[in-house]
């Protein structure tokens, strides 16, 4: 099993990368532009996209977003990575609780100790994202848990 891929904040020129990551997993992509300060990158040993992961930061609350895994890298630990990762980020940023969205994936965040919440639970600020308002169908389950790590 090659190593995993690494992991590293997010640059301009990544970002058309994770949006076509992004397109072609059927995830919201528009809007990623202006977050990529809280986006991470997962790089393979080829200098490809394998996976990325990003935040929208309100405060202690934070947006769970655009989170993919190349197909190839799937089942092989990198979405716990990115998370994991992006976890220990998101302290030095001031974030102690995780919300998100999801049409699909909810089994994988449930197994990462999040808790389904009725999308109306979610603080103002986080609410008013585009995710929630407009790119995520009223359909996705809002999920929600504290920051873990340090």
């Amino acid at each position: 099993m090659p190593a995993l891929p690494a992991i590293a904040p997010a640059v301009a020129a990544d970002a058309g990368a994770i949006a076509a990551l992004l397109h072609e997993a059927g995830l919201p992509h528009v809007d990623i532009a202006p977050h990529l300060g809280h986006f991470l990158v997962a790089r393979a040993a080829d200098g490809s996209a394998a996976g990325a992961i990003g935040a929208e930061v309100h405060g202690d609350d934070a947006l769970l977003r655009s989170f993919v895994v190349a197909p190839p890298w799937r089942s092989q630990g990198l979405g716990r990575a990115l998370l994991a990762t992006l976890e220990h980020t998101a302290g030095e940023w001031g974030v102690s609780r995780w919300w998100l969205l999801t049409t699909t994936a909810a089994d994988y965040f449930s197994a990462q100790g999040f808790q389904a919440v009725a999308r109306s639970n979610a603080p103002p600020a986080i609410a008013a994202t585009g995710e929630f308002r407009v790119l995520c169908p009223a359909s996705a389950s809002c999920w929600s848990r504290e920051r873990r790590g340090p």
